[in-house]
Protein backbone atom coordinates (compact mmCIF):
# COMPACT_ATOMS: atom_id res chain seq x y z
CA UNK A 1 0.00 0.00 0.00
CA UNK A 2 1.67 3.19 -1.15
CA UNK A 3 -0.62 6.05 0.63
CA UNK A 4 1.62 8.06 2.88
CA UNK A 5 -1.09 10.06 4.18
CA UNK A 6 -3.54 9.51 7.53
CA UNK A 7 -6.46 7.92 5.96
CA UNK A 8 -8.41 8.09 9.00
CA UNK A 9 -8.25 11.90 8.72
CA UNK A 10 -8.53 11.96 5.49
CA UNK A 11 -10.21 15.32 3.89
CA UNK A 12 -10.78 16.52 0.24
CA UNK A 13 -9.92 19.92 -1.10
CA UNK A 14 -12.25 21.63 -3.51
CA UNK A 15 -10.88 24.65 -5.98
CA UNK A 16 -12.61 25.97 -8.96
CA UNK A 17 -10.26 26.45 -12.16
CA UNK A 18 -12.26 28.18 -15.18
CA UNK A 19 -11.31 27.84 -18.80
CA UNK A 20 -12.46 30.32 -21.13
CA UNK A 21 -13.15 27.58 -23.92
CA UNK A 22 -13.21 28.68 -27.86
CA UNK A 23 -14.67 25.08 -28.16
CA UNK A 24 -17.65 26.04 -26.55
CA UNK A 25 -17.85 30.01 -26.76
CA UNK A 26 -18.22 30.07 -23.00
CA UNK A 27 -16.33 30.04 -19.48
CA UNK A 28 -16.50 26.47 -17.94
CA UNK A 29 -16.18 26.17 -13.99
CA UNK A 30 -14.08 22.87 -13.28
CA UNK A 31 -14.34 21.57 -9.69
CA UNK A 32 -11.21 19.67 -8.75
CA UNK A 33 -11.24 17.50 -6.01
CA UNK A 34 -8.06 15.92 -4.70
CA UNK A 35 -7.48 14.23 -1.46
CA UNK A 36 -4.96 16.54 0.81
CA UNK A 37 -1.51 15.35 1.19
CA UNK A 38 -1.56 13.88 -1.71
CA UNK A 39 2.34 13.64 -2.89
CA UNK A 40 2.92 11.36 -5.57
CA UNK A 41 4.09 8.11 -4.19
CA UNK A 42 1.09 6.41 -5.44
CA UNK A 43 -0.06 6.92 -8.75
CA UNK A 44 -2.99 9.50 -9.68
CA UNK A 45 -6.47 8.14 -11.34
CA UNK A 46 -8.80 10.42 -13.04
CA UNK A 47 -12.51 10.74 -13.24
CA UNK A 48 -13.70 13.33 -15.42
CA UNK A 49 -17.68 14.00 -14.16
CA UNK A 50 -20.21 15.81 -16.17
CA UNK A 51 -22.84 17.95 -14.95
CA UNK A 52 -20.31 18.83 -12.22
CA UNK A 53 -22.55 21.64 -10.67
CA UNK A 54 -24.37 19.13 -8.82
CA UNK A 55 -21.16 17.97 -6.57
CA UNK A 56 -22.11 19.10 -3.19
CA UNK A 57 -25.97 17.84 -3.84
CA UNK A 58 -24.22 14.72 -4.56
CA UNK A 59 -21.91 14.88 -1.30
CA UNK A 60 -19.18 13.58 -3.23
CA UNK A 61 -16.35 15.04 -1.25
CA UNK A 62 -18.22 13.55 1.90
CA UNK A 63 -18.42 10.06 -0.14
CA UNK A 64 -14.58 10.14 -1.11
CA UNK A 65 -13.58 10.94 1.78
CA UNK A 66 -15.62 7.75 3.66
CA UNK A 67 -13.80 5.72 0.85
CA UNK A 68 -10.30 6.60 1.65
CA UNK A 69 -10.87 6.32 5.80
CA UNK A 70 -11.36 2.52 4.48
CA UNK A 71 -8.99 2.07 2.13
CA UNK A 72 -11.11 1.62 -0.64
CA UNK A 73 -9.76 3.83 -3.16
CA UNK A 74 -6.54 4.55 -4.71
CA UNK A 75 -5.71 8.03 -5.00
CA UNK A 76 -8.19 9.97 -6.84
CA UNK A 77 -8.36 13.44 -9.08
CA UNK A 78 -11.98 14.60 -9.93
CA UNK A 79 -12.41 17.46 -12.29
CA UNK A 80 -16.38 17.95 -12.36
CA UNK A 81 -17.61 19.61 -15.20
CA UNK A 82 -20.17 22.27 -14.43
CA UNK A 83 -22.79 22.84 -17.57
CA UNK A 84 -24.89 25.90 -18.26
CA UNK A 85 -28.25 26.34 -20.23
CA UNK A 86 -26.82 24.89 -23.28
CA UNK A 87 -26.55 21.55 -21.46
CA UNK A 88 -29.01 19.98 -23.75
CA UNK A 89 -27.32 20.90 -26.98
CA UNK A 90 -23.41 20.27 -25.42
CA UNK A 91 -24.60 17.21 -24.09
CA UNK A 92 -25.43 13.98 -26.56
CA UNK A 93 -23.69 12.17 -29.14
CA UNK A 94 -20.88 13.95 -31.70
CA UNK A 95 -22.67 14.84 -35.35
CA UNK A 96 -25.83 13.19 -34.39
CA UNK A 97 -28.27 15.37 -33.23
CA UNK A 98 -31.81 13.96 -31.81
CA UNK A 99 -34.87 14.40 -34.07
CA UNK A 100 -35.16 17.62 -31.88
CA UNK A 101 -32.15 18.28 -33.22
CA UNK A 102 -30.63 18.46 -29.75
CA UNK A 103 -27.11 17.91 -29.27
CA UNK A 104 -25.78 19.86 -31.49
CA UNK A 105 -22.77 21.23 -29.58
CA UNK A 106 -21.54 18.06 -28.78
CA UNK A 107 -18.92 17.62 -30.74
CA UNK A 108 -17.59 21.43 -29.69
CA UNK A 109 -18.57 19.87 -26.19
CA UNK A 110 -15.83 16.79 -27.24
CA UNK A 111 -13.51 19.13 -28.63
CA UNK A 112 -13.37 21.01 -25.59
CA UNK A 113 -12.85 17.85 -23.02
CA UNK A 114 -10.04 16.29 -25.59
CA UNK A 115 -8.15 19.62 -26.42
CA UNK A 116 -8.60 21.88 -23.70
CA UNK A 117 -9.87 20.72 -20.49
CA UNK A 118 -7.43 17.16 -20.19
CA UNK A 119 -4.40 19.74 -21.21
CA UNK A 120 -5.26 21.90 -18.25
CA UNK A 121 -5.44 19.10 -15.97
CA UNK A 122 -2.14 18.03 -17.02
CA UNK A 123 -0.76 21.37 -16.49
CA UNK A 124 -2.35 21.99 -12.93
CA UNK A 125 -1.08 18.61 -11.53
CA UNK A 126 2.02 18.17 -13.57
CA UNK A 127 0.98 14.64 -14.48
CA UNK A 128 1.58 13.57 -17.71
CA UNK A 129 -0.27 10.22 -17.61
CA UNK A 130 -2.77 8.61 -14.92
CA UNK A 131 -3.02 5.89 -13.85
CA UNK A 132 -6.21 5.35 -15.14
CA UNK A 133 -8.70 7.79 -16.55
CA UNK A 134 -12.71 7.50 -16.41
CA UNK A 135 -15.52 9.64 -17.87
CA UNK A 136 -18.52 9.49 -15.73
CA UNK A 137 -22.11 11.22 -16.30
CA UNK A 138 -26.16 11.21 -15.13
CA UNK A 139 -28.45 11.31 -17.31
CA UNK A 140 -27.93 12.62 -20.81
CA UNK A 141 -24.26 13.83 -18.97
CA UNK A 142 -23.77 9.68 -19.29
CA UNK A 143 -24.63 9.16 -22.83
CA UNK A 144 -22.01 12.26 -23.39
CA UNK A 145 -19.41 10.18 -21.29
CA UNK A 146 -19.86 6.96 -23.39
CA UNK A 147 -19.66 8.72 -26.74
CA UNK A 148 -16.78 10.72 -25.80
CA UNK A 149 -14.79 8.01 -24.10
CA UNK A 150 -15.78 4.99 -27.28
CA UNK A 151 -14.57 7.81 -29.63
CA UNK A 152 -11.10 8.72 -27.51
CA UNK A 153 -9.88 5.40 -26.28
CA UNK A 154 -6.25 6.59 -26.36
CA UNK A 155 -7.50 8.94 -23.21
CA UNK A 156 -10.36 6.76 -21.62
CA UNK A 157 -10.29 3.43 -19.90
CA UNK A 158 -13.33 3.26 -18.09
CA UNK A 159 -17.27 4.88 -18.40
CA UNK A 160 -19.52 5.22 -15.31
CA UNK A 161 -23.51 5.69 -16.38
CA UNK A 162 -25.95 6.79 -14.05
CA UNK A 163 -29.63 6.58 -15.81
CA UNK A 164 -28.30 6.87 -19.01
CA UNK A 165 -30.29 8.79 -22.13
CA UNK A 166 -30.15 5.71 -24.31
CA UNK A 167 -33.67 6.19 -25.50
CA UNK A 168 -31.40 9.11 -27.84
CA UNK A 169 -33.26 8.80 -31.22
CA UNK A 170 -33.25 10.34 -34.32
CA UNK A 171 -36.55 9.65 -35.33
CA UNK A 172 -40.24 10.90 -33.00
CA UNK A 173 -41.86 7.91 -31.34
CA UNK A 174 -45.29 7.66 -33.68
CA UNK A 175 -42.88 8.56 -36.66
CA UNK A 176 -41.72 5.42 -37.57
CA UNK A 177 -39.27 5.01 -35.06
CA UNK A 178 -38.25 1.46 -34.13
CA UNK A 179 -35.23 0.48 -31.91
CA UNK A 180 -32.62 0.40 -34.84
CA UNK A 181 -33.16 4.80 -34.37
CA UNK A 182 -31.53 4.79 -30.76
CA UNK A 183 -28.46 6.32 -31.61
CA UNK A 184 -25.80 5.28 -29.01
CA UNK A 185 -26.43 1.50 -29.71
CA UNK A 186 -26.53 2.27 -33.22
CA UNK A 187 -22.60 3.81 -33.37
CA UNK A 188 -21.54 0.63 -31.12
CA UNK A 189 -23.14 -1.68 -33.83
CA UNK A 190 -21.73 0.08 -37.05
CA UNK A 191 -18.47 0.43 -35.17
CA UNK A 192 -15.51 -1.48 -36.77
CA UNK A 193 -13.88 -1.02 -33.63
CA UNK A 194 -13.62 -2.77 -29.84
CA UNK A 195 -12.02 0.03 -27.95
CA UNK A 196 -10.25 -0.96 -24.81
CA UNK A 197 -12.64 0.12 -22.54
CA UNK A 198 -14.57 -0.93 -19.57
CA UNK A 199 -18.26 0.07 -18.73
CA UNK A 200 -20.04 0.17 -15.11
CA UNK A 201 -23.79 0.96 -15.98
CA UNK A 202 -26.81 1.82 -13.38
CA UNK A 203 -30.63 1.85 -13.37
CA UNK A 204 -33.49 2.69 -11.23
CA UNK A 205 -36.43 0.83 -11.48
CA UNK A 206 -38.20 4.13 -10.54
CA UNK A 207 -36.26 5.72 -13.31
CA UNK A 208 -39.26 6.84 -15.02
CA UNK A 209 -42.58 5.19 -15.54
CA UNK A 210 -42.50 5.71 -19.98
CA UNK A 211 -42.67 1.72 -21.45
CA UNK A 212 -42.90 2.29 -25.42
CA UNK A 213 -43.22 -1.78 -26.67
CA UNK A 214 -45.37 -2.47 -23.65
CA UNK A 215 -43.21 -5.19 -22.35
CA UNK A 216 -43.99 -4.20 -18.41
CA UNK A 217 -40.15 -3.19 -18.35
CA UNK A 218 -39.20 0.77 -17.92
CA UNK A 219 -37.51 2.12 -21.18
CA UNK A 220 -34.36 3.32 -19.23
CA UNK A 221 -33.80 -0.39 -18.04
CA UNK A 222 -34.33 -1.49 -21.53
CA UNK A 223 -32.64 0.83 -23.64
CA UNK A 224 -29.98 0.16 -20.93
CA UNK A 225 -29.81 -3.84 -21.07
CA UNK A 226 -29.81 -3.75 -24.95
CA UNK A 227 -27.02 -1.06 -25.06
CA UNK A 228 -25.23 -4.12 -22.84
CA UNK A 229 -26.33 -6.28 -25.52
CA UNK A 230 -24.62 -4.31 -28.57
CA UNK A 231 -20.95 -4.57 -26.19
CA UNK A 232 -21.35 -7.82 -25.51
CA UNK A 233 -21.89 -8.68 -29.92
CA UNK A 234 -19.17 -6.35 -30.08
CA UNK A 235 -17.38 -8.59 -27.72
CA UNK A 236 -17.52 -7.11 -24.26
CA UNK A 237 -17.79 -9.84 -21.24
CA UNK A 238 -19.22 -9.37 -18.22
CA UNK A 239 -18.61 -9.37 -15.65
CA UNK A 240 -15.12 -8.33 -16.71
CA UNK A 241 -15.87 -5.76 -18.84
CA UNK A 242 -19.38 -4.87 -18.13
CA UNK A 243 -21.00 -4.08 -14.63
CA UNK A 244 -24.60 -3.21 -14.35
CA UNK A 245 -26.71 -2.01 -11.29
CA UNK A 246 -30.27 -2.12 -11.13
CA UNK A 247 -31.38 -0.25 -7.96
CA UNK A 248 -34.83 -1.00 -6.43
CA UNK A 249 -36.97 1.96 -5.85
CA UNK A 250 -34.33 4.27 -7.67
CA UNK A 251 -35.25 7.30 -9.52
CA UNK A 252 -34.43 9.20 -11.66
CA UNK A 253 -32.58 11.68 -9.35
CA UNK A 254 -29.11 12.88 -7.76
CA UNK A 255 -30.37 11.46 -4.21
CA UNK A 256 -30.40 8.07 -6.22
CA UNK A 257 -27.07 8.76 -8.00
CA UNK A 258 -25.37 10.16 -4.76
CA UNK A 259 -26.25 6.56 -3.31
CA UNK A 260 -24.72 4.43 -6.06
CA UNK A 261 -21.73 6.66 -6.48
CA UNK A 262 -19.67 4.74 -3.86
CA UNK A 263 -20.26 1.45 -5.83
CA UNK A 264 -19.21 3.06 -8.78
CA UNK A 265 -16.18 4.38 -7.50
CA UNK A 266 -14.61 1.30 -5.96
CA UNK A 267 -15.50 -0.46 -9.37
CA UNK A 268 -13.38 2.07 -11.07
CA UNK A 269 -10.78 2.87 -8.83
CA UNK A 270 -10.82 0.16 -5.97
CA UNK A 271 -7.66 -1.66 -4.54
Amino acid sequence: MYLSWNVSEMTITETEITIDSESLKRDVTITLLIPDGYNSVEPLNLLLLNDGQEVITLRLAETLEKLYETGSIKPLLVAAIHTDKDRLQEYGVAGKPDYKLRGSKAAAYTKFITTELLPVIHKETGIDSFASTAFAGFSLGGLSAVDIAWNNPQLFDKVGVFSGSFWWRSKELGKGYTDADRIMHGIIRESKAKPALKFWLQTGTKDETADRNKNGIIDSIDDTIDLIKELETKGYNRPADIQYLEMVGGTHSINTWAEAMPKFLVWAFGR
